[in-house]
C-alpha cells in the first residue's frame, strides 16, 4: 500500500477502540444516574442527531477545508471535550444533560472526521480502485474488531475502576489518533469553486447523488438496508428470548456471530469484486443479506439463528467495503465530502423509520413479522438497484474517472453533468 496508509489505519484503529470504549461506557454511565428509559434514549439518540441536522452542510464544509487538518483538529477537540465529563464524574456532578451534550458533540466530531477521512483516502491512494478496496477492507475490519469486539468489554472493565476512567481512555485514543493523522502527507486541496453560499454548495452535492443512477443506487442500499436492519434490531432481543430461548449471555454470543461474519465479509470483499465484478458483487451481497434475514426469521434454534446472522454480517461487511470504495474512485475530489455526507445522511435518517416499523409490526402482528418484512424489503431493494449498480455502469463510471477525466472542473460547469451518460 502507498506510504502513509499504515499511519491512517493505525490512527483509525486506535480511535475505533476508543469509540468502542465510550459506546459501552456512556450508556452505563447514564444508567448510574437514572433508570428512566426516555432519559437513557436521549443520551443514545443525541449521538445520531448531528448527521440528521448537519449532514449535507458538514460535507460542504469539509469540501472547503483541508481534509488532513480537519481530521487531526477534530480528534484533538474530542479529546479535550471528553475531559469535561471525566472531570464531572470525578467531582460527582455528572448529569444526563451533560452526557447528552457530550454525545451530541462527539457525534458532530464524528461527522466531520469520517467525512474528511473518506474524502482524504482516495487522494492518499491515487484514486486507484484496487488500493481503495484493499484499504477499506482493512479499515472496516479494524473498526469492527475494535469497536465491536475489544472496545465494549474494555469500556465495561474500565468503568469498574472509576466513572472517569473510560472517558479518559477514549480521550487518550483521540490524542494518539490526532498525532498520527498530523504526520500524514499533505494533499493538494481541490480547485475551489466560485464563491457560493454554503447552502447552495450543499444542494449541488445532494443533486449530484440524486441525478446519478450509480451513486443513487449506492446510496439507496444502506438507506433501505438501515430500515430493514433497524426493524430487526428493535425486536431481536425479544425474538431471541421468546422464540429461541436465548438468555442474556447467549444473546451476546448471537451478536458476536454477526460481528464475526462482518470481519469475514470485509476480508473477502476485494476477492468478490475481482471475481464477480463490483456491480454483481454488490447485488449478490445485498441478496445474501435478505436471504439471511429470511433464514433468521424461520430459524428453529439458536444455532441456525447464529449462522444466519453471521451470513448477514458477512454480506454487510462486504457491501460496506465495496460501496464506499467505488464511490471514492468515481466522485471528483471537490465533491467527495458532500457526496459522502449526503449518502450517510440518507442512511441515518432511515434508521428511526426502521426502528418504528419493527416495533409497530411486532405489536400489531407477531414478533417474527418485522424479520419477514425486513427480508422482503432487502430483496426488493436488491431487485430495484441491480441495474443501477450493474457491472456495465460501474465500468463506465471508472473509465470516466481516469486521472484526466476526474480532475476538478471549473466552478462554472454544473458538476451534476460531469458524467452525463449515468444521469437519470
Amino acid at each position: 500500500m502507498p506510504s502513509g496508509f499504515g499511519r491512517l489505519w493505525t490512527a483509525q484503529t486506535i480511535s475505533s477502540l476508543g469509540d468502542g470504549v465510550s459506546h459501552a461506557a456512556l450508556p452505563l454511565l447514564a444508567l448510574t444516574l437514572t433508570r428512566d428509559p426516555m432519559a437513557l434514549a436521549v443520551v443514545t439518540a443525541a449521538g445520531t442527531l448531528p448527521w440528521l441536522i448537519f449532514g449535507v452542510l458538514g460535507g460542504a464544509l469539509v469540501d472547503r477545508w483541508d481534509r488532513r487538518r480537519t481530521m487531526w483538529v477534530v480528534d484533538a477537540a474530542r479529546a479535550v471535550l471528553l475531559a469535561i465529563p471525566a472531570a464531572a464524574a470525578a467531582l460527582d456532578v455528572l448529569s444526563i444533560a451533560l452526557l447528552a451534550a457530550v454525545a451530541f458533540l462527539l457525534g458532530l466530531g464524528g461527522l466531520f472526521f469520517d467525512t474528511a477521512a473518506t474524502a482524504y483516502l482516495p487522494d492518499l491512494l491515487g484514486r486507484d480502485p484496487a488500493f481503495l478496496e484493499r484499504a477499506n477492507s482493512r479499515l472496516r475490519a479494524a473498526q469492527t474488531a475494535m469497536s465491536g469486539f475489544a472496545g465494549p468489554p474494555a469500556g465495561s472493565a474500565l468503568l469498574a475502576l472509576g466513572r472517569a476512567v473510560p472517558l479518559l481512555a477514549d480521550a487518550v485514543s483521540f490524542i494518539l489518533s490526532a498525532l498520527l493523522v498530523r504526520s500524514l502527507p499533505a494533499m493538494p486541496r481541490p480547485v475551489p469553486e466560485a464563491r457560493e453560499s454554503l447552502l447552495r454548495q450543499a444542494r449541488v452535492g445532494a443533486s449530484y447523488v440524486f441525478r446519478d443512477r450509480l451513486l443513487l443506487g449506492l446510496a439507496l442500499r444502506p438507506a433501505v438496508g438501515n430500515i430493514a436492519f433497524l426493524a430487526v434490531e428493535t425486536v431481536l432481543a425479544l425474538f431471541a428470548h421468546d422464540r429461541l430461548g436465548i438468555d442474556t449471555y447467549g444473546f451476546g454470543l448471537l451478536l458476536t456471530a454477526e460481528a464475526t461474519g462482518g470481519l469475514l465479509g470485509a476480508g473477502i470483499a476485494s476477492y468478490l469484486g475481482r471475481r464477480l465484478g463490483t456491480g454483481t458483487a454488490l447485488t449478490c451481497t445485498a441478496a445474501v443479506e435478505g436471504l439471511a434475514i429470511l433464514g433468521l426469521a424461520a430459524a428453529p434454534n439458536p444455532y441456525v439463528a447464529g449462522l444466519a446472522l453471521a451470513v448477514c454480517g458477512a454480506g454487510m461487511g462486504a457491501t460496506m467495503v465495496l460501496g464506499p470504495s467505488l464511490r471514492q474512485a468515481i466522485v471528483p475530489a471537490h465533491l467527495m465530502g458532500r457526496v459522502t455526507s449526503t449518502s450517510r445522511m440518507l442512511a441515518m435518517c432511515a434508521a428511526p423509520v426502521g426502528a418504528f416499523l419493527g416495533g409497530w409490526l411486532a405489536t400489531t402482528y407477531d414478533i417474527r413479522t418485522p424479520l419477514y418484512a425486513a427480508a422482503v424489503l432487502l430483496l426488493a431493494m436488491t431487485a430495484v438497484t441491480a441495474s443501477m449498480t450493474s457491472n456495465r455502469r460501474v465500468e463506465a463510471a471508472l473509465r470516466a474517472a481516469t486521472p484526466a477525466g476526474s480532475r476538478d472542473y471549473p466552478a462554472s460547469k454544473d458538476p451534476a453533468q460531469e458524467r452525463a451518460p449515468d444521469l437519470l
